[in-house]
């Protein structure tokens, strides 16, 4: 470690000292001790919910006061104007602490919002939502995916007419996460529906309090309301928070879906690396005596070796990222793998237990898969679908002929 990390590392630690508390050393997996929940959506009661955003919106602020809320983000807007490197070590050291999870702000407003606005938004929208957002101030969500889109992002059918200096957006969105929490929205429209679908799309960013803005949440089966469906009902929105050129929104879409699959296909813990635990799977056999099933076995040493796999694809574009490259179509990749390994792993665990899955027996470490379980068919979804990723797969690393478009 060169002079430069060693100094921004003392920083680093300096100040996680001051304002957080160190975390107690990893204790090895012992099967029956502590919280057992594999919880991968939350279905906290809203009132504890709106108090864990309140903690990260706090967090997120102390970190920008001591300039370390937005480490790689131009100076101008508020950050610190370093390396994607000292991002990376700043994580790393912050993972020694126990502070606020800060993932409401930052998985899709600082990943992927915030990366598209400071692209494509023209100065003084940058100047207002950059530094609110990495501040804490403003949450920001993604207004992409709609009923009647499915899979095909370039098929959106929300309208912008314009009107005057305005435009007026109708239509509906869904699966919208952190909606009930955000200030503003990135949609796309469509502003030329005699164009071909990719060409006649522009990107928006929508103010969530505007008149005409409807936020419904949506009920998942894992008994959580994570995502929600909103409705534009002749919701006026200035040119000025217009990104990029009318009819351009798709070049401004694929900014956001790049940085989107990066930051999905990179996520590694709470439940993620506890369903991909050596330890604790071998565990679960032991417990529920199928260790001595060597089909299962087998299985198992199949899904661990594919989670290695995907971790050093990750790392391998962790390197690409940190030598200045912009997210590529290993990041679609890891994505997919992300989906499949744990959707692999729900069912590997519903397999070793049988009807606990199903019927709470009270044993620690058994139904306690069932939130995970339940929540695999989203995982293939989020993100891009499964099918989309091969596509891109396909056509963008394996050199396949492109699918037939209409």
């Amino acid at each position: 470690m060169d002079q430069d990390m060693q100094d921004f590392a003392a920083e680093v630690r300096g100040f996680l000292d001051a304002h957080a508390t160190k975390a107690p050393d990893r204790i090895a997996f012992t099967w029956g001790e502590g919280d057992d929940s594999m919880a991968y959506f939350s279905s906290l009661p809203p009132a504890e919910e709106r108090e864990e955003v309140d903690r990260a919106r706090a967090w997120q602020r102390v970190r920008h006061e001591h300039g370390l809320g937005w480490i790689t983000g131009p100076p101008e807007y508020g950050g610190r104007g370093l390396t994607p490197v000292h991002d990376l070590l700043y994580d790393a050291i912050e993972a020694e602490y126990t502070v606020p999870d800060t993932g409401v702000l930052s998985v899709i407003g600082l990943g992927m919002i915030g990366p598209t606005i400071l692209a494509h938004a023209r100065p003084p929208i940058k100047e207002r939502w950059l530094p609110a957002m990495y501040r804490g101030d403003a949450i920001a969500c993604q207004l992409f995916s709609e009923p009647g889109a499915g899979s095909d992002l370039a098929s959106v059918a929300t309208k912008a007419v314009r009107a005057g200096g305005d435009w007026v957006l109708d239509g509906q969105k869904v699966w919208t996460s952190v909606a009930q929490h955000s200030s503003i929205g990135l949609a796309l429209t469509r502003t030329d529906p005699d164009a071909p679908k990719h060409q006649g799309i522009t990107a928006f960013l929508v103010p969530m309090d505007a008149p005409g803005v409807e936020v419904r949440p949506l009920r998942q089966m894992t008994g959580g309301a994570d995502f929600n469906e909103v409705f534009l009902t002749g919701v006026r929105v200035p040119d000025d928070h217009r990104l990029g050129e009318v009819d351009g929104g798709w070049t401004v879409a694929l900014t956001t879906l790049m940085n989107e699959r990066a930051t999905v296909g990179s996520e590694g813990a709470g439940p993620v690396a506890a369903a991909l635990s050596p330890d604790r799977l071998s565990a679960l056999m032991r417990a529920t005596w199928t260790w001595d099933d060597r089909a299962l076995r087998g299985r198992l040493a199949e899904l661990l070796v594919d989670a290695m796999a995907t971790q050093h694809l990750n790392n391998r574009a962790l390197r690409r990222l940190r030598a200045g490259a912009t997210p590529g179509p290993e990041m679609s990749v890891s994505k997919l793998m992300y989906g499949q390994n744990l959707t692999r792993a729900a069912h590997f665990v519903a397999d070793v237990l049988g009807p606990r899955a199903i019927a709470d027996t009270g044993q620690w470490g058994t139904y306690a898969w069932t939130e995970l379980l339940l929540a695999t068919p989203a995982l293939r979804i989020l993100g891009g679908t499964e099918e989309i990723m091969k596509n891109i797969l396909a056509e963008r690393v394996l050199g396949l002929p492109k699918e037939v478009r209409a």
